[in-house]
């Protein structure tokens, strides 16, 4: 069993994938090639906004969005302590300070509420992480980001495909990043990522850092970075688009299936201590990690592991637990991403993941429970 399968995914789309690439061998022009402004052109479509710009990584995205945006040295950005390096790290990169607000214990996602409180004469931005795949509460952030005159960058890494209130996410904000990281809902055969934006400016200077700061050759008009994504990266990802639709529709119904199966499981003693992610309903999640929390996670996923079934956790330290991010925000602050770090546990997740191979999941993620419970191991759940 394959934690993300990639396999079964070329194997489906081997014609157009393999074509694809040929063709961008047998033009050459790897950089900058045809396939980067036509793939461009489809997400910028399927995103609703006017502008997509496509990058070397979803870290380049983040990092080209700050900068597009004029974030300094001395200036606080607002973002989640829980999740994957590269948020808090392009910001610090700048000489910027990331100000760490706490998640909502139940969709993990950054606490809207929380955020006022959080932002000072220097706050020059927010930036909320849509973890696991579904988006944060984008429309009481950027109330809060309106009434104080700061822009917005959603973290849509994970969730390139998910709706909230029926709009994409990645257009919901000021500007919209995502990763084609390959096991990413929709992801490439290395790194790549891409900016979504309405804004002119914002999607001239992205376009201009990305290429060393250049609005014409060798006429450098900003600092900038080689953050372009490769030609034959795009044509992967504009391969895989034949079928995207197909493979979110299968995401969104095996994420509704899992919660299903594993819903009996949450109804047990506490002991068990089994939770599972909120979907909030005017939003959907695209599962980029099917994630749930568990008691003594080491001897879950121990046991897993002899089942033969492979997981991962998405993430067990938060930022501000991090050596290098520890000066940002005092350890026993963000309770919430201290408690769920403690607590998720991804399960294999992938478009092509069969009935036989979910069903033997949430087999032998019970039976571990059960081990658990007979054990008396399992402390009561929070």
């Amino acid at each position: 069993m394959q934690f993300t399968d990639l396999k079964a995914q070329y194997t489906a789309l081997k014609p157009q994938i393999d074509a694809g690439i040929q063709a961008v061998l047998d033009h050459g022009q790897y950089i900058m090639g045809p396939e980067v402004k036509a793939l461009e052109t489809r997400l910028a479509a399927r995103t609703g906004v006017k502008h997509c710009v496509t990058v070397a990584s979803g870290t380049e995205a983040l990092l080209i969005a700050l900068m597009a945006l004029g974030i300094k040295a001395g200036d606080e950005v607002i973002t989640s302590p829980f999740t994957f390096a590269a948020t808090g790290e392009v910001i610090a990169l700048l000489g910027a300070r990331p100000v760490f607000v706490d998640i909502e214990p139940d969709t993990c996602n950054l606490d809207a509420t929380l955020i006022e409180a959080a932002i000072t004469p220097r706050t020059r931005a927010i930036m909320p992480v849509s973890l696991y795949g579904q988006v944060a509460d984008m429309d009481a952030i950027n109330t809060v980001a309106a009434r104080h005159g700061l822009p917005v960058i959603e973290d849509a890494a994970q969730s390139y495909g998910a709706t909230y209130q029926g709009k994409a996410s990645g257009g919901l904000s000021t500007i919209g990043c995502t990763s084609f990281f390959p096991s990413k809902p929709l992801g490439c055969y290395g790194d790549g990522g891409a900016l979504f934006t309405d804004d002119d400016a914002l999607a001239q200077a992205a376009r201009e850092i990305r290429v060393h700061g250049q609005s014409a050759r060798y006429t450098h008009t900003r600092i900038g970075v080689g953050g372009r994504m490769d030609t034959l990266q795009c044509a992967v990802v504009l391969a895989k688009l034949e079928r995207f639709d197909w493979e979110l529709a299968r995401r969104r119904e095996i994420g509704a299936r899992y919660h299903r199966l594993l819903a009996p499981l949450t109804a047990l003693p506490n002991e068990r201590g089994l939770g599972l992610i909120t979907v909030r309903p005017d939003r959907d999640s695209v599962w980029g990690q099917y994630t749930v929390f568990v008691p003594q996670r080491d001897k879950v996923q121990a046991a897993l592991q002899a089942a033969g079934v492979p997981t991962a956790v998405h993430y067990p330290k938060p930022l501000h637990h991090q050596a290098a991010y520890a000066e940002f925000c005092c350890p026993d602050c963000c309770p919430n991403s201290i408690a769920a770090a403690a607590r998720v546990m991804s399960l294999p997740m992938s478009a092509d993941l069969s009935e036989e191979d979910q069903d033997a999941v949430v087999a032998a993620l019970a039976a571990a429970l059960d081990a658990l419970a007979r054990d008396g191991a399992a402390p009561a759940a929070p």
